[in-house]
């Protein structure tokens, strides 16, 4: 009998049923069952009741998924909050940017008005001059008349 041998009675072992994992996607790895699942909406209130936004979520992958999840029913409420500021101050940033491209239009429009005013008054006035000049000249050919007294 050698001396490290060690013979132990084989198990018969049962195949076990191949199943295939979910594959990887994208950057980061997301998993997803279903490999273009439908978008859900769903629409919440900013506070104003003037103001009303759909915000669309997809079930699935994605960075704040794997952090809890990305639904404002599973945010907190301050969070959900600060998001709606944070948008709001982005729509008044880009109002404010097409405020400032209407009022940047509107001043050049009235320097180029002003500038074709004076140049108009500047040949209105040399119009003049040669008017008078012309006026002049008359008058005095007008004041050699009168050699007959009349």
């Amino acid at each position: 009998m050698p001396f490290f041998s060690r013979r132990e009675p084989e198990e018969e072992v049962a195949p076990e049923p191949h199943t295939e994992e979910p594959r990887k996607r994208g950057l980061l790895g997301s998993l997803r069952g279903d490999p273009s699942p439908p978008p859900s909406s769903s629409t919440y209130s900013s506070g104003s009741p003037n103001r009303t936004s759909t915000e669309r979520s997809s079930r699935g992958g994605g960075l704040l998924h794997k952090f809890g999840g990305s639904t404002n029913e599973q945010l907190d409420p301050s969070i959900v909050q600060a998001r709606q500021r944070v948008q709001s101050a982005e729509i008044a940033e880009r109002e404010a940017d097409r405020a400032l491209a209407l009022a940047r239009r509107e001043v050049k429009d009235a320097r180029e008005e002003a500038r074709r005013l004076e140049l108009e008054a500047k040949e209105e006035a040399r119009r003049a001059k040669i008017k008078q000049y012309h006026a002049k000249e008359v008058s005095k050919r007008g004041k050699a008349l009168g050699r007959h007294d009349i």
